[in-house]
Parts: structure tokens; C-alpha cells; sequence
């Protein structure tokens, strides 16, 4: 078996800043993500399920486990010298490290500590969303909001990992996308899938169909075409929505398929967050093969402008992401 080190060591040729570096980031990453595992997989024996007392900055209840997640992710970034700082969905504003890493480390992390939390009393698969971004301040100076503000197409690295029968970190260089599975035995993540990719043709979409009567008419077009029996195009689709961005884009990433996020009347600049979500998702998504966009643009397109921003969020299969677009725009 080869383990994510090794294979991230191997390939290091491939990466345009091969130093060592991003070897030692993404080993954080995943040590963080070995403790989340151990404390999701016996959640119903310990006291982190539920919802904190507290809130995070877009108003939303934090569970017990959002908060956990968070500390433990800075806690494993922080005791290496290659991150400036982060920036979380689960914090006001950006986390600078100090020490003197916030003026001499490259690279910053923006992450989502625990996707789809609030399935986690119900023994719903969850995820970690995370980006690395290359500073744009000077080595020697402090960094600042601009490092974090970069759009999508800057991105260095992103990647997830997905709590559910099996844990897996699935991560892109801009080099194909590859996947690893945790063994518990080894205490490793083994490659599991290598250049992962998404089937020519899909027939599954996903989309939170409780909402349909806020969804903006292109929406609503494109699910009725989605139902309609069409023995040609292979409908109708089959609608699979589990409620979490990571396990549902993981299903159609390895099945085909169609993940829509749209603005609501009560979330009329979409509900994902951008920089969290869609950014890192839309670049593992198109070195997939897939296609991202916000109903109008190409999601790495965006210029960020603040660090909670939101946006819609259409990503999959690029012939349904297609069809989806000519409804948007007729």
C-alpha cells in the first residue's frame, strides 16, 4: 500500500513550489483529520454531540463537534512552520500565527472544519473542506486579509475528507485528484483512488427539494427536464440529496451526477460560503473533469471580497451543468 506521504513525496516534481512543503501541510491536515475520525466514530459514547451555546458569524448554531473540529485543525496547523495562518468558516476573522510564522511561512489555509455538521446526531456522513493558497505579502512582512482574498484560481491545493462507512481524503494539486483511505490498523491513509474523475454522462441530481418554491425559475426548469421521461438522455435522473456538500459532490464525483446549491428568497446571494466550500470544491471538480458555477460565472473566477461571502453553487457532470446553465440563461 502506498500512504499519503509517499505519494505526495513521489510526486512532488509535479508541484509547481516542490519543497518539501506541502508534504508536511497535508500530513497535518491528516492528522487532524485521524482525530476528528476517532471522535466521530464514537460519538453517541461521548458528550460532543448536540449544539453548543454558541454561534458563529453568520448567525448558525455551532454543534459541539463544529467547535472541536475547528480547535483541533488549527491545533495541527499551527505546530508546523509552513502556515501563516487560517481562516475558518467557524471564526469571525482570520487566525494569524505568531511566532514569527505569519511573516516567514508561504502558504495560508482556509478551511470548513466539519461539513454537514448538524447530520452527525443522526449518523449522517460529514466532511472537512480545506484550501491552501501561496501568500501574495512579502516574506518578512506580516500577513494580511489580502492573502486570504484570492480567487479560486490561485489555489495551490484543496481538498476533503469524508467521515462516512470508510474515512477518506480525497486532495488536488492541479494535477489530477487522488484519494486515500484511512486504515485504522496502520493509522494511515492509503491510496485508494488514483486520478479520480467524473463519468462522461450522469443521471443523478442533487438539490434540497424542500426549497423548491424559493428556487429561481432556471432552477425549477432544469429539475422539471430532470423528471421528465426521456428515453434518449437517459431521464428520468434519480434525485439524491444527503444534506452534506462533501458526501453528496463524493458520490457524484465517483457516479456522475449534479450538486445545486441555488439563492433561496431567504438567502438571495446563495447560502454556501465561497471562499470554504465552493473554491476548493470547484478546483477539485474541474481537475475532475467536472464544471463550477454560480449560476453565471465560473466559480474560480470569482474576486473575493470578504471572507465569509457567500454564493449559489452549481457543480458536476459538465453536460447537466451545461443544461442547467441554457434553463439559467433562457
Amino acid at each position: 500500500m502506498i500512504t499519503l506521504s509517499e505519494f505526495v513525496y513521489a510526486k512532488q516534481h509535479q508541484f509547481a513550489y516542490a519543497t518539501g512543503e506541502l508534504s508536511a501541510l497535508l500530513s497535518s491536515i491528516a492528522t487532524a483529520a485521524r482525530f476528528i475520525n476517532r471522535e466521530i466514530s464514537k460519538a453517541g459514547l461521548s458528550d460532543i454531540l448536540g449544539f453548543n451555546e454558541s454561534s458563529n458569524i453568520q448567525g448558525e448554531a455551532q454543534t459541539k463537534l463544529d467547535v472541536l473540529a475547528n480547535e483541533r485543525f488549527k491545533k495541527a496547523l499551527i505546530s508546523r512552520g509552513e502556515v501563516a495562518g487560517i481562516a475558518s468558516e467557524e471564526d469571525d476573522d482570520l487566525v494569524i500565527f505568531e511566532g514569527g510564522r505569519s511573516q516567514t511561512s508561504k502558504y495560508v489555509v482556509l478551511i470548513d472544519p466539519l461539513d454537514g455538521s448538524s447530520n452527525i446526531d443522526v449518523n449522517v456522513p460529514v466532511g472537512t473542506i480545506f484550501s491552501i493558497y501561496r501568500r501574495v505579502t512579502p516574506i518578512g512582512q506580516n500577513i494580511a486579509i489580502d492573502d486570504f482574498l484570492q480567487p479560486g484560481n490561485k489555489q495551490v491545493a484543496a481538498g476533503y475528507v469524508l467521515y462516512g462507512s470508510s474515512t477518506l481524503l480525497v486532495y488536488t494539486t492541479g494535477q489530477g485528484v487522488h484519494g486515500f483511505t484511512y486504515e485504522p490498523s496502520l493509522g494511515m491513509f492509503c491510496l485508494s483512488n488514483e486520478n479520480m474523475s467524473f463519468p462522461e454522462f450522469g443521471n443523478t441530481y442533487s438539490i434540497n427539494e424542500g426549497n423548491y418554491l424559493k428556487f429561481p425559475d432556471g432552477v425549477k426548469k432544469y429539475m422539471k427536464y430532470c423528471q421528465e421521461i426521456d428515453k434518449e438522455t437517459h431521464r428520468p435522473y434519480n434525485s439524491r440529496y444527503i444534506g452534506s456538500l462533501v458526501a453528496d459532490f463524493h458520490r457524484n464525483i465517483l457516479k456522475g451526477g449534479i450538486f445545486m446549491y441555488p439563492n433561496t428568497a431567504s438567502y438571495p446571494d446563495g447560502k454556501l460560503r465561497l471562499l470554504y466550500e465552493c473554491n476548493p470544491v470547484a478546483f477539485i471538480a474541474e481537475q475532475a473533469g467536472a464544471k463550477a458555477t454560480d449560476g453565471f460565472q465560473r466559480i474560480l473566477d470569482i474576486q473575493p471580497t470578504s471572507l465569509h461571502e457567500r454564493s449559489p453553487f452549481f457543480v458536476g457532470t459538465p453536460s447537466m451543468v451545461d443544461q442547467l446553465m441554457h434553463f439559467l440563461t433562457s
